[in-house]
C-alpha cells in the first residue's frame, strides 16, 4: 500500500517551529518510502483564518523546501461531505439528534464534574423520545446538535511512536459531530476528509492524542480503513515549559528574516525529537530523507535551543557554495545603501573613480563565512570592509590600543613606512609585518592586532595578510594613515557606553 501522509495546519496563525516539524517528518518518511505527501489548510473556523496565514504557510513550507504532491485542499470546501457523513452516522443509529436546552447542557456538564466522569444524560433524552416526538421537533424548527454514540468498552492502537495506547470509552463524552447550525466539529471533520483523501498515516503532535480515540471509533463506525497513527512529544523552552515567545520561538518566516538558512532550520527541526542513533548532526536533505525513520522518533519532549540553531546555520553557512551565498549578501549590503543599488549613478565607471580598486566581494564573502553563524551577521562583518571612515569599537581600542598609546603609535607608523614600500603580495607583506615585530622585540600580535583595528576598526577578522590583499594597497594605506593621524592627534579615545570614535 502506498504511503499517503497529510499536513494539515489551520491559518489562524502562522507557521510555527511545532507544526513546521509536524511537516517536516511527514515529509521525510514519505519521501524515503515512495509516498505521497498531502497538504490541507483546515479553515473551517472562518472569523481567525485569514488568507494572509495560507499565504505565510505555503511560503514557509517552500521556503524549507517541503514541497507537497497534493493539494493544497481546503477543509471548507468539504462541508457538504462533512454533513453527508454526520446523517450517515444517524442513519446507521451510530450518533443521534441532542434537543437539549442551554440548561440541560448546563446541568450535565455540573453533573460530569460531581461524578468525575462522562455524563450521558443527552443520550437518555434522545433514546427516551419517540421517533413521533423527533419528527414534530425538527418541523417545528428546534435546534440540535448531532452527537456521536461512543461504544462501550475501550480503544486501542499502536501508535508508530508511542507503542500501545488505551483509552477506556466511558472516558470519552459523546462528542458532537455538527453544531445546531450545521457546521461539522473538528474530529468529524478530520476524519472525513482522511477518507476522502486515503491518507494511511496520520503523523501529528502529543496534543492530538486525545483525539485519536474519537476518531478511530468515527472511522468504525462510518465503515472505513483506520490509518496508522503516531504522535511525536511535544517541544518544549529551556525551562521545560511549553515552547512559547518567551523561549525565542517565532513564526518560521522570522528566522528567514534573520539570516537563517532553510538548509539549516531544516537540520534543526528534524532534530527536535528525533536522533540518527550516532554523533552526527550536520545534515545536508537528502542525508536525512535516508536516515530519518520513526523508530528514531523520541518519546520525550525535545528542548528547543535557539544557539543550537544558530551553531547548525553557522555550520551550514560554512558550506554553502560562496556562489550561492553571494547574492544574499550583496542584497543586503544594496538595501542598506553599503552597496549602491543596481544601475545606480555609483556602479560602474562613476565607482571607479572613487574607488580605483574595487573590494572582491567574493573573496570577502568566502573569508567571512567560517566566522559567521547567520548572513546577518555575514553581512554585518563585510560592513566595515567598504566604510570610507571606520567607527572604531571601543573594546577593541582599549585592548589594542590604549593599554600603551604610545607604543602602539609607534609601531603603526613603522608598519605604514614599511607596508608603503613592500611588494603587495602575501609573502612580502607576512616579511614585512613579523619583520619589524622582530626588530622591536615582541611577539608578532603586539603588530597584527593594532594593525586590525586600524584596517577593519574591530578587534576579530580573517587573516591579517589575507585581510591586507583583500584591501588592496590604497584602501589600507588609507586606513593605516587614518589610525595614525587619530594616535597623534592626542584626542581622548576612553570610549563610554556606545560612543564610537569616527
Amino acid at each position: 500500500m502506498t504511503l499517503r501522509a497529510r499536513f494539515a495546519p489551520s491559518p489562524t496563525g502562522y507557521l510555527h517551529v511545532g507544526g513546521a516539524r509536524t511537516a517536516l517528518f511527514n515529509w521525510l518518511l514519505v519521501r524515503k518510502e515512495g509516498g505521497v505527501f498531502v497538504l490541507r489548510i483546515e479553515d473551517t473556523d472562518r472569523e481567525r483564518s485569514s488568507e494572509e496565514h495560507t499565504r505565510a504557510i505555503l511560503h514557509g513550507l517552500e521556503w524549507l523546501g517541503m514541497d507537497w504532491d497534493e493539494g493544497p485542499f481546503f477543509q471548507s470546501q468539504g462541508l457538504e461531505r462533512h454533513k453527508a457523513h454526520a446523517l450517515q452516522l444517524l442513519d446507521s443509529g451510530s450518533a443521534y439528534r441532542d434537543f437539549s436546552t442551554p440548561e440541560e447542557a448546563a446541568r450535565d456538564r455540573e453533573e460530569e464534574v460531581a461524578a468525575g466522569g462522562r455524563s450521558r444524560r443527552a443520550r437518555q433524552r434522545a433514546d427516551a423520545m419517540s421517533p413521533e416526538e423527533v419528527a414534530a421537533r425538527m418541523e417545528a424548527g428546534a435546534p440540535f446538535a448531532v452527537r456521536f454514540r461512543v461504544p462501550d468498552g475501550e480503544t486501542a492502537w499502536e501508535d508508530g511512536v508511542h507503542g500501545e495506547v488505551r483509552f477506556r470509552n466511558q472516558e470519552i463524552d459523546d462528542l458532537v459531530i455538527l453544531r445546531s447550525d450545521g457546521t461539522p466539529t473538528y474530529n468529524l471533520a478530520v476524519v472525513s476528509d482522511d477518507v476522502d483523501m486515503k491518507i494511511t498515516l496520520v503523523l501529528r503532535g502529543d496534543d492530538h492524542l486525545s483525539n485519536t480515540p474519537k476518531q478511530i471509533l468515527l472511522y468504525e463506525a462510518l465503515g472505513r480503513p483506520v490509518p496508522a497513527f503516531a504522535h511525536v512529544p511535544l517541544i518544549l523552552g529551556p525551562d521545560g515549559r511549553r515552547l512559547s515567545k518567551r523561549h525565542g520561538a517565532m513564526a518560521v518566516g522570522d528566522y528567514e528574516k534573520q539570516g537563517i538558512l532553510p538548509e539549516a532550520m531544516f537540520n534543526f527541526l528534524a532534530f527536535l525529537g528525533w536522533s540518527p542513533g550516532d554523533d552526527r548532526e550536520v545534515f545536508a536533505r537528502q542525508e536525512l530523507v535516508e536516515a530519518f525513520s520513526l523508530e528514531r522518533v523520541l518519546r520525550k519532549s525535545a528542548i528547543f535551543d535557539l544557539e543550537k540553531l544558530r551553531w547548525l546555520n553557522g555550520q551550514h553557512l560554512m558550506r554553502m557554495p560562496t556562489e550561492e551565498l553571494l547574492p544574499k549578501v550583496e542584497a543586503r549590503l544594496r538595501e542598506e545603501g553599503v552597496l549602491p543599488a543596481k544601475g545606480g549613478p555609483a556602479e560602474g565607471a562613476a565607482a571607479a573613480a572613487t574607488d580605483p580598486v574595487p573590494l572582491d566581494l567574493p573573496t570577502l564573502v568566502e573569508l567571512l563565512k567560517p566566522r559567521s553563524r547567520t548572513v546577518e551577521e555575514l553581512v554585518a562583518q563585510a560592513r566595515p570592509y567598504f566604510l570610507d571612515e571606520l567607527a572604531y569599537d571601543p573594546d577593541a581600542v582599549r585592548k589594542h590600543w590604549l593599554k600603551d598609546r604610545q607604543e602602539t603609535l609607534g609601531r603603526l607608523e613603522n608598519l605604514l613606512e614599511r607596508l608603503s614600500a613592500a611588494e603587495w603580495t602575501p609573502e612580502a607583506l607576512e616579511g614585512a609585518v613579523r619583520g619589524l615585530a622582530e626588530e622591536m622585540g615582541v611577539g608578532a600580535g603586539k603588530v597584527i592586532h593594532p594593525l586590525r583595528v586600524a584596517l577593519t576598526g574591530v578587534a576579530a577578522s580573517p587573516g591579517i595578510f589575507d585581510l591586507l590583499m583583500l584591501l588592496g594597497r590604497a584602501r589600507s594605506l588609507q586606513r593605516l594613515q587614518r589610525a595614525v593621524a587619530v594616535l597623534r592627534s592626542g584626542k581622548p579615545l576612553d570610549f563610554r557606553g556606545d560612543e564610537t570614535l569616527s
